[in-house]
């Protein structure tokens, strides 16, 4: 692979004790130079003092500590902010609930290095796959996405993939500090902005794994905040003449 300039691996955290060590030491492995920045939202069970340990041995660890939980989406504002000021090139992000595999983590950086603007672990392209969940949630999310797309022309198959690479001139170009939206509903915006930005994007297949430990954080609210962020973004392209077609050329991945 290419010389990856600076990467940092943004991993927003609230009680997530049981499985942080794991996710820090899987990071590591496969990405032995990136920065780690884990952005813990007061999570009362000691993540962030976990991660403390850690980084009294790997002086590449950081962990930003906010004074409560106010979503994921303000968790990787907060960390793209700090990342960026910081110099990144690349900004990753993914979940610390084990479900993304650091194993990828390669092929999403990679990807980046070699003329994406934002490479997506996606569960629905060929050799993309999802471990563990029921029927009920695996149509949910299949649901979600393709009304997602369908909605907003992003012609993006996982517009929900929580774990995704970024190159940093995109971040800026998305004015990312200003995405209201969080949960699922962040991701789907943030998909969206790219797609404006005419950003090239890339869909890298993932298996994607249920948390094993620990308690999920999606909810009815995270899943009704998303439609009505659809439909928000839905309503906005309409009256700006954008319509819902996709635009030859934007950059977005062509597969469907």
């Amino acid at each position: 692979m290419q010389q990856a300039g600076a990467v940092s691996v943004i991993v927003p955290t609230y009680d997530e004790a049981d499985n942080i060590i794991e996710l820090l030491t899987g990071v590591r492995r496969m990405l032995p130079d990136a920065r780690i920045l884990v952005v813990d939202d007061a999570s009362p069970d000691g993540t962030a003092d976990l991660v403390r340990g850690f980084a009294t041995d790997d002086e590449a660890v950081e962990v930003l500590e906010r004074a409560a939980k106010t979503g994921l989406g303000a968790a990787y504002r907060a960390g793209f902010a700090h990342a960026l000021a910081a110099g990144a090139e690349i900004c990753v992000q993914m979940d610390a609930d084990l479900s993304h595999d650091p194993e990828d983590l390669g092929a999403l950086v990679a990807a980046v290095v070699h003329g994406a603007d934002v490479a997506l672990g996606s569960r629905y392209v060929p050799g993309g796959h999802i471990e563990d969940w029921p029927a009920s949630r695996r149509w949910l999310s299949r649901w979600g996405n393709r009304f997602a797309a369908g909605m907003l022309g992003l012609a993006v198959n996982d517009a929900t993939s929580g774990y995704r690479a970024y190159r940093a001139s995109i971040l800026v170009a998305m004015e990312h500090e200003t995405v209201g939206a969080d949960g699922y509903g962040f991701q789907v915006e943030m998909t969206h902005r790219a797609v404006r930005r005419g950003a090239r994007i890339v869909e890298i297949p993932i298996t994607f794994r249920d948390r094993v430990r620990g308690e999920s954080k999606l909810s009815w609210r995270i899943i009704g905040e998303a439609f009505g962020v659809v439909v928000h973004l839905a309503a906005r392209d309409r009256g700006s003449g954008r319509g819902r077609r996709r635009r030859r050329g934007d950059g977005s991945n062509p597969r469907r």
